[in-house]
């Protein structure tokens, strides 16, 4: 098979999976963030394999789609603002070479997300809802999570070069 005619088969594919992700992460009662998650692996499969312009026009051509086929189009804003991007943030972090430096640029990107969203949602719902426990109590506790979650997908990304790329793409 032709190079090209790889890379779009390849490509579409992933592109589905991440809609189809997306999707789950709307109509499920249950298990939201880690379809959410799920749907952020993908871009970094296309990175691997076609470098980082593939991924920025994979970020745009999956948000697209997303809100054009997804009718609840809020349900969309994590997804284009933390977890299509994080694949490319990830990139580039990683490629700085400086391990503290690396992960500056993570925690920055994250907190600047995590700040938009508290933003959006006091402007958009008229205040934050009573919370159980004080916001910066869940702050930190969401800087433990990301730690996780930038770990798994370290994991997933390698799982993917060492194993599962043989099979997928020859």
């Amino acid at each position: 098979m032709a190079y090209n005619t790889k890379k779009i088969a390849l490509t579409g594919i992933l592109g589905a999976m991440t809609i189809i992700s997306l999707i789950l992460a709307i109509i499920l009662p249950t298990g939201k963030l880690s379809f959410y998650c799920l749907s952020s692996f993908f871009i970094s499969i296309i990175i691997i394999e076609y470098k980082i312009s593939a991924g920025w026009l994979f970020f745009l051509t999956t948000n697209l789609l997303a809100y054009i086929i997804i009718p609840d189009k809020i349900a969309i804003i994590p997804y284009t603002a933390f977890f299509s991007l994080y694949g490319i943030v990830k990139y580039y972090a990683e490629n700085i070479k400086n391990i503290v430096l690396e992960f500056i640029v993570k925690y920055a990107f994250f907190n600047a997300c995590l700040a938009l969203a508290i933003f959006l949602a006091d402007k958009l719902f008229k205040g934050i809802a009573q919370l159980s426990y004080s916001i910066w109590f869940i702050v930190a506790v969401l800087q433990v999570v990301f730690f996780f979650y930038d770990y798994v997908y370290s994991v997933v990304i390698n799982y993917y070069r060492h194993r599962l790329r043989n099979f997928l793409v020859k």
